[in-house]
């Protein structure tokens, strides 16, 4: 299917900040061995730096590791080696590299013809390899890998301005997230819903079950904007409605409700029953079937009453309880490493207008990247969903090395 992308601003390639090539180094022969190697490494000095001082501390770890390697300070050291030997290896190859350049080089200027061509093509080969370590290998291992990787998400969804277009609106939505889910073969349940008389829902919580879900989906979290002429609009006037996306991070384990867990404990957790109201079948109005529970040191209040029994209701909504207290300690633990960024309050306030969504001009538009999808039906099918994803995650990685290589100035 036809899609056109567009980016507001000029595109940012992965790490470009960080290094790019103003001119391709071998174009003028009249360049030192000296002058290419150097603008090589000034173009790419900030990712250098902090490669020089991680590979530092490796070998101040393997100085300091004992010969017996017993204690539990050389099986700590022993770790912290194991990760950092991906980056060592690829610094010995760009020195090796480097080295070979410098070589190679001067060959250049060779009076046998046959000569200065191999020594041309090995002079490219070996400046691309330098240019790619420094513009994709060293930042992919400079980043630190995700500690949430492995978790599912739950999707909360909100409807807000816009009365019952905002409703319709968010089961457009829902419809949208649950075809991507399963084009990367996922598996999702809606476990909880509230629809209007409009045909459309007021809220909704979708489960999506696959490892790397919640870190794939987090950046969907925000104020979602439609403008579109509604259907009972007999004036053909556009109006403007919004749906609030949380995104929630759940884990394996999300469903238990005996004892206590890192989370909380269980006397701090409030647990109501009642009569489920709306609706249903038999056990509507007539069993105490619904929850709702209180998590008192934070007032997060969470209730459940979609399944047909109250243990099925309760294990939901400690579910979901879970979900909202790891997205605060998550959040919590990204403000404290980076309480000095500014633009964290970009990425993560949720009241923030991200994403619109025109009909009229058949355009998705996330404001954050400043990047359009000129096809809303691709968007709406769930193919479109994955550009936006792809380029969101390219952000985020630029964001996470201007912290690394910050820590090494």
């Amino acid at each position: 299917m036809f899609r056109l992308l567009h980016r507001c601003h000029s595109p940012i390639k992965p790490y470009q900040r960080f290094f790019s090539i103003t001119r391709p180094y071998l174009a003028e022969a009249h360049l030192s061995t000296s002058n290419v190697i150097h603008q090589i490494e000034q173009e790419g000095a900030r990712i250098l730096q902090a490669v020089r001082k991680r590979v530092k501390i490796r070998d101040e770890l393997l100085a300091n590791m004992s010969e017996d390697m017993s204690s539990p300070e050389d099986i700590t050291r022993a770790r912290q080696l194991k990760e950092l030997e991906p980056l060592h290896e690829a610094w010995s190859n760009w020195t090796h590299a480097r080295q070979s350049l410098e070589e190679t080089l001067p060959l250049m200027q060779d009076p046998d013809p046959t000569m200065r061509a191999l020594a041309s093509e090995e002079s490219t080969s070996l400046t691309n390899t330098l240019t790619t370590h420094l513009s994709t290998t060293f930042p992919s291992l400079l980043v630190p890998s995700s500690s949430t990787r492995h978790l599912h998400a739950l999707l909360e969804l909100k409807a807000g301005v816009g009365g019952s277009e905002a409703a319709l609106f968010l089961l457009d939505l829902l419809r949208v997230y649950v075809r991507y889910a399963g084009s990367v073969g996922w598996r999702t349940s809606v476990i909880q819903s509230s629809e209007t008389g409009s045909r459309g829902m007021r809220d909704a919580i979708l489960e999506i079950k696959g490892e790397g879900a919640y870190d794939a989906l987090r950046w969907e979290s925000g104020v979602h904007r439609v403008q579109r002429v509604p259907a009972t609009e007999s004036s053909g006037r556009t109006h403007t409605s919004t749906v609030a996306v949380i995104v929630l991070p759940l884990s394996e384990d999300a469903e238990s409700i005996n004892g206590n867990d890192e989370l909380f404990k269980m006397e701090d957790v409030k647990v109501e029953v009642m009569r489920a109201r709306g609706a249903g079948g038999q056990h509507v109005n007539k069993t105490e079937s619904a929850v709702r529970l209180t998590h008192t040191p934070t007032g997060i209040t969470v209730s459940m009453q979609d399944e047909r029994s109250q243990h099925q209701n309760k294990r939901r909504a400690f579910q979901v309880l879970r979900a909202r207290l790891m997205d605060v300690k998550l959040t919590q633990d990204i403000a404290s490493r980076r309480a000095t960024r500014r633009n964290l309050v970009r990425t993560a306030d949720r009241s923030e207008k991200i994403r619109t969504y025109n009909y009229a001009q058949d355009r998705v538009t996330d404001h954050r990247i400043g990047l359009s999808l000129m096809n809303l039906t691709s968007f709406l099918e769930g193919d479109g969903v994955q550009d936006f994803l792809d380029a969101l995650r390219r952000n985020w990685q630029e964001e996470i090395m201007e912290d690394v290589v910050g820590e090494s100035e």
